[in-house]
């Protein structure tokens, strides 16, 4: 069964997720919706989308019988929750963006609409989807470290994707989208739960916004790159960043594709003369944290530690995992089982498929993603899809318990 899918939200994530279902020759692109013209005739004329079903508010499409089977929905993080509900109440098996929505009430109102249309609903938690994670679920389920005692895991965001996407980019300002850890660290709170498979039963959590303020602007900068005279002199510089990108296909992407249509060095130029994406990123206008912690202790006393770090290159996650009869260190791409019993290491090799930032489909986790969700429209098997409704509501929970903790200075407990 070929399935078909309707778009609504045409920019980069809901591009890249429709280019990945057509090329696997399983799915359709079959409409789309997406208030910018430009997007919108894009994704049409890249997929041959019948003019009567390009859509420039998603209202339009869900006012129709049903277009296709299933729907992604990768409206920015605050527009989840309408498009969401519609779609479920007429029966379109959804796709949704993380995260689910920015509060408890609307994310509870989408699983609520799917489980009343019997429905299924995939959020795009993409890390539970590689063959990296499913192996090493695999290992941990079979018991070769034993039970889990403790957890290390970071996430090395990248010095320039931190500047790019949450000081100068759509998720800045908290107010307009949502925290980092719900916009940016929600993947790994859902990782670790899903690793562990225990409730979390208490959490606490610090950060903060350390770097990317207006009293660490250096001495004579300017409020533009393109006229600031110490530009050169700048780690954090759009010029410096986003040139080095220029010719590359995949970049040309994501993130230039961000900033403007035209990816020639003039059409850069002129986008960071006048866009956001050339302001300096110590200007003032984003609030989010630029590093944190998190600290969780799940049912049984298994507990694991979290950083999200913006002060690295921007690599895949690394985590090390601590049994009682063995330990697991992993690199999102090779996992290394140290045996307690025999005292010997086993390495095993999963190399991802590209590099780690959504250039690259995250190292082929939103590929992975895609096939599941594909399959299981197709077969009718929700069992594929590992990041269900309330699998996805639960490790939301958790990171608003995190942000409670780390605004109140408190340990939070979460009702059982």
């Amino acid at each position: 069964m070929t399935v078909s899918l309707a778009i609504i939200g045409a920019g980069s994530r809901g591009a890249s997720y429709a280019r990945l279902a057509a090329a696997e020759g399983t799915a359709t692109v079959t409409a789309v919706a997406d208030p910018n013209p430009a997007r919108r005739r894009a994704l049409a004329d890249e997929f041959a989308i019948p003019e009567q079903h390009v859509f420039a508010d998603w209202r339009e499409l869900t006012a129709r019988p049903r277009l296709a089977d299933a729907v992604v929905i990768a409206t920015p993080d605050r527009l989840h929750t309408e498009p969401a509900i519609a779609c479920a109440n007429l029966g379109y098996a959804l796709l949704l963006e993380k995260p689910m929505a920015p509060t408890e009430k609307e994310a509870r109102r989408i699983v609520d609409a799917a489980e009343r249309n019997d429905v299924l609903l995939a959020v795009c938690h993409v890390l539970r989807y590689t063959p990296y994670s499913v192996k090493l679920k695999e290992l941990l389920d079979a018991g070769r470290i034993g039970s889990i005692v403790s957890i290390e895991h970071l996430e090395p965001v990248g010095w320039w994707h931190q500047a790019h996407s949450y000081v100068r980019g759509q998720w800045a300002v908290e107010s307009e989208s949502s925290s980092m850890l719900l916009a940016k660290s929600c993947h790994d709170i859902d990782w670790l739960t899903h690793v562990v498979d225990r409730p979390v039963e208490q959490v606490s959590s610090f950060g903060g916004l350390m770097h990317f303020r207006p009293e660490n602007k250096p001495a004579g900068a300017s409020d533009r790159c393109v006229t600031c005279p110490v530009e050169r002199a700048c780690a954090y510089s759009a010029v410096r960043i986003y040139e080095r990108f220029l010719g590359d296909p995949v970049h040309e992407k994501w993130p230039l594709g961000v900033l403007t249509d035209d990816v020639s060095p003039t059409g850069l130029r002129k986008a960071l003369a006048d866009g956001k994406y050339g302001a300096c990123v110590y200007a003032g206008r984003n609030d989010v944290v630029d590093h944190q912690v998190v600290n969780l202790q799940f049912e049984g006393g298994a507990t694991a530690s979290f950083t999200m770090t913006a002060f690295t290159a921007l690599d895949f996650r690394k985590t090390r995992i601590f049994g009682t009869v063995g330990s697991i260190e992993g690199d999102g791409q090779k996992i290394t089982l140290h045996d307690f019993l025999t005292d010997t290491l086993e390495t095993y090799d999963l190399s991802a498929d590209g590099g780690a930032s959504a250039a690259d489909g995250h190292g082929g986790a939103d590929t992975e993603l895609i096939r599941a969700f594909i399959a299981a429209v197709s077969t009718g098997d929700r069992s594929l899809v590992t990041s269900g409704p309330h699998e996805s509501l639960q490790s939301h929970l958790v990171v608003w318990a995190a942000e409670q903790a780390r605004h109140d200075k408190t340990v939070v407990r979460l009702a059982g």
